[in-house]
C-alpha cells in the first residue's frame, strides 16, 4: 500500500514498480472515478458531490481488496479504504460504519509506504484539483488515519522516482524474507 497526500509522486513509484520488477498493482479508485465521470459529464466528483464520491471508492476499493486476496503474489495499492476514511475527514463528512468495519476487518500489509508532501513535484491536473495546503492537509490525515488503525508507516525519501522504486523493492523484498 502506497497512501499521502496528491501529487507526491505515488502513481509514478507504483508504475515503476510494475514495470521494473513486475509488480501486480491496483491503480487509485478515485481518479478513474474522476476521468470517467468528466467523460460523462457526471457530477460524482469529489468537489461537487463528496459523498457520492467516497461511496464510489469504497465499492470499487472494496472489490478490488476482494479481488486480490486471491492472488499470491504480491500486489501493490494505489490507496485503500483508509484513504477513503481520510477523505471523509477531510470535508468534515461522517464516516459510515461499514466504512469503519472494513478498514478494520479488511487488512492490508501492517507496513503501510506514506508519500511525504514535496512541493518541489507538485502539480495540479484535469483529476488533482487540491491546493498545495490540501495536498498536506491530506498527507496529514492520512498519516492519522493508518497510524490509528495500527499500520506501521515508512516514509518515502524524497528522490527520484528509481531511488523510491528501489526503496519500496527492498522494503518488500526485507519483509518477505521475513516472513519464512
Amino acid at each position: 500500500m502506497i497512501t499521502g497526500g496528491p501529487g507526491t509522486g505515488k502513481t509514478t513509484v507504483i508504475k515503476s514498480l510494475q514495470k521494473t520488477f513486475g509488480y501486480a498493482i491496483q491503480m487509485e479508485a478515485g481518479r478513474s472515478i474522476i476521468q470517467q465521470q468528466m467523460l460523462q459529464k457526471g457530477t460524482l466528483l469529489p468537489w461537487l458531490d463528496p459523498s457520492g464520491f467516497a461511496d464510489a471508492m469504497f465499492r470499487i476499493s472494496h472489490q478490488q481488496y476482494l479481488e486480490n486476496q486471491l492472488h499470491s503474489e504480491t500486489v501493490i495499492f494505489d490507496r485503500g479504504i483508509p484513504d477513503i476514511i481520510g477523505f471523509l475527514h477531510l470535508y468534515n463528512l461522517p464516516v459510515p460504519k461499514a466504512y469503519l468495519d472494513a478498514a478494520t476487518d479488511l487488512r492490508y500489509q501492517s507496513k503501510v509506504f506514506i508519500a511525504p508532501p514535496w512541493k518541489e513535484i507538485y502539480t495540479k491536473d484535469a483529476e488533482r484539483q487540491q491546493s498545495w495546503q490540501e495536498a498536506k492537509a491530506t498527507y496529514l490525515v492520512m498519516l492519522n488515519v493508518y497510524t490509528k488503525l495500527g499500520y506501521q508507516l515508512i516514509h518515502l525519501p524524497l528522490d527520484s522516482p528509481l531511488n523510491r522504486t528501489l526503496f519500496i523493492h527492498q522494503h518488500i523484498v526485507a519483509n518477505t524474507a521475513a516472513s519464512f
